[in-house]
């Protein structure tokens, strides 16, 4: 035995006893040491955090967060885009362009945006007509690239500098739900949006490596990036709930439940006059709609909790929103909340109803008749067991043809005798 030996063991020797100050005797560490249960607070406060830190950094850095929803947050935003420029393309000039000199936006902008440089592409563009509508179909066209999911890391900020650039050309066009596409895009530029249903996803299935490679050592960023984009978005939309529905609490038109009345019998807003009528002919439910939106907008936050609560909150948004979109006229500002509103949903529900979906997708597809066999399998038979049958009908026909000669060459002899 060597010295480091000799001195490691005297060390542990003189830690296995522990001198009991009151009685002077020696007694080893086990017996000294407290009861179980008996831990320090401290110590209970340090695993604590620790193990709240350990969760935070998995829930952070360990996978994507809401792939399905991000990609159906990026399609319907795409499509929100898309559909407003379409639906103002014709009015595009009176709208945005130079018909809307009168109010003074083109030379003196209420926005600070046409002043800045990379935002001011429409404004020094809307005074030439041609070149204005090729940068309107061209933003169309990024909306549509967007959708489909191409380099969306690319062509996601130019859409935003350029969808700024238009939608601030009139101020007075504009409203909240402008400010709110702004804010959401914003934080999609951090968020890995085409992890899902996206040309992107096609392109990187055919790595098989590729879950394991992206980012290299700074994987673990992305994936931060990815999911604080997610707490930015979930923040957003539940501020703008919670602001909307205090604010209506305050109006005396939402305490004696009559609000929902007033703009659905309005030109502006009374887009569907029969279905405003319809809606409003029952006083029970104008107070049941007016009450109701108010409260599933401040509820909203805290029902994201509970699964099964979770499941009425969104479906009761979603519900609030379609009205909005179909009675007053405001499908893009509700196309906008619902894009995000999707992030709520679990990857495992939305992976389940795409299973569905594929499966019935295939099991309804038509299937190709490729003669008598194709026939056969459509009927639910196999080739193997018509050829089957095809040959004992064969043989039972030419048995019954033997017998049939058979019995004409014996009732020939008998008339022959």
């Amino acid at each position: 035995m060597n010295s480091d030996d000799t001195t490691r063991n005297d060390g542990n020797d003189r830690d296995a006893e522990v001198t009991d100050q009151r009685t002077g005797t020696a007694a080893s560490a086990e017996e000294y040491a407290p009861e179980f249960g008996l831990v320090p607070v401290t110590t209970l406060v340090r695993t604590k955090f620790a193990q709240g830190w350990n969760w935070l950094e998995e829930m952070l850095t360990g996978r994507y967060h809401a792939t399905y929803g991000l990609a159906v947050t990026r399609i319907l935003i795409g499509f929100t885009g898309l559909g407003l420029i379409v639906t103002n393309f014709n009015a595009r000039h009176y709208a945005f362009g130079v018909g809307s000199a009168w109010n003074g936006e083109i030379a003196e902008p209420k926005s600070d945006f046409p002043n800045i440089w990379l935002f001011s592409l429409f404004h020094r563009a809307v005074t030439v007509p041609p070149l204005f509508t090729a940068m309107m179909i061209g933003l169309a066209l990024l909306a549509i690239v967007i959708i489909l999911g191409w380099r969306t890391r690319i062509v996601l900020p130019t859409y935003l500098v350029l969808w700024v650039s238009f939608i601030e050309l009139n101020d007075g066009a504009g409203d909240q739900g402008d400010n709110a596409y702004r804010m959401f895009m914003i934080a999609m530029l951090f968020a890995d949006t085409t992890r899902r249903w996206s040309l992107d996803a096609r392109r990187r299935a055919r790595n098989p490596e590729f879950p394991d490679n992206h980012g290299g050592q700074w994987r673990w960023a992305l994936i931060m990036a990815n999911n604080l984009a997610i707490v930015v978005l979930a923040f957003q939309v539940c501020a703008i709930y919670m602001s909307g529905g205090l604010y209506k609490a305050g109006g005396e038109a939402w305490q004696h439940g009559f609000a929902v009345y007033n703009p659905l019998h309005t030109q502006q807003f009374g887009t569907w006059p029969v279905l405003s009528d319809l809606m409003t002919a029952w006083g029970p439910m104008v107070v049941a709609i007016s009450w109701g939106s108010i409260l599933f907008q401040c509820a909203f936050p805290f029902m994201l909790f509970n699964r099964y609560t979770r499941i009425i909150a969104l479906l009761g948004i979603l519900s609030f929103h379609l009205g909005i979109a179909l009675l007053m006229g405001l499908p893009w500002f509700s196309l906008t909340m619902i894009a995000v509103d999707a992030i709520f949903i679990r990857d495992r529900s939305f992976a389940k109803v795409s299973a569905y979906l594929r499966h019935w997708w295939k099991s309804s597809a038509p299937r190709s008749a490729g003669g008598a066999v194709g026939a056969d399998a459509g009927a639910g038979r196999s080739p193997v067991a018509s050829g089957t049958k095809a040959s004992s009908t064969a043989r039972g026909s030419g048995s019954k043809g033997s017998a049939a000669k058979a019995g004409s060459k014996s009732s020939s002899g008998s008339r022959k005798k």
